[in-house]
């Protein structure tokens, strides 16, 4: 088997740490038990070799042997590849995990993350670019909120849907965004509280925090 490589910066500011989105490769590294090691490119210069990787200059990356992929969805679905660890055997179930994949990023991420920068902007809250894109996020977690009160995961099992949904609500919650949705907040709750999640967590805070 081919060794697999995850690289991301070498330092991020405080901020985004602990939400860098290496972590949700970690994350399905760990949950799969599949060893790696961690590879870092300068935060503060992007290089040709980056861009090389990475067309937009961002992390993370993998390579598996000579295979480089971007994207954290994609990586993960490469990864769910490796052992059955990641997605559903049974067929309609797998599809239903990969349809959950494609929503976490399309569906809610394209809500969440417009959201999120805006916080981040400290752009203030009674202007209509700041309440549109507060009632965009509203809508997909009000559609989200009854699918994940019937369910513990997305699935019948833990998946790479979960981790990347929860990945994208986890932002959301850390402003406070889901104190209204109690099954997203739980959600959250469970997937974090897993221990994959826990190790690739305090992996990644650690990496950075070394660079200080």
């Amino acid at each position: 088997m081919s060794e697999l490589v995850l690289t991301t910066f070498d330092w991020v500011p405080d901020l985004p740490r602990g939400y860098v989105r290496d972590l949700r490769v970690r994350w399905a590294l760990e949950e799969a038990g599949l060893s790696y090691r961690v590879e870092s490119v300068p935060f503060g210069k992007r290089t040709s070799v980056h861009f090389a990787h990475q067309p937009f200059g961002q992390v993370p990356w993998l390579t598996d042997g000579d295979l480089s992929i971007f994207e954290s969805g994609a990586i993960l679905l490469h990864l769910s590849a490796k052992n059955g660890a990641l997605l559903p055997a049974e067929p309609r179930e797998r599809s239903a995990a990969i349809e959950w994949l494609f929503a976490a990023l399309n569906s809610v991420e394209m809500a969440s993350l417009p959201w999120s920068i805006m916080i981040f902007s400290d752009v203030p809250k009674d202007t209509p670019a700041w309440e549109r894109l507060d009632e965009f996020l509203k809508a997909r977690l009000g559609h989200l909120e009854p699918v994940l009160a019937e369910r513990e995961w997305l699935t019948e099992s833990f998946s790479i849907a979960d981790i990347l949904m929860s990945d994208v609500l986890r932002l959301v919650d850390r402003f406070d965004g889901l104190a209204n949705y109690p099954a997203c907040k739980a959600y959250v709750t469970r997937a974090a509280a897993r221990p994959a999640f826990k190790k690739a967590h305090a992996d990644q805070m650690a990496h950075f925090a070394a660079a200080d």
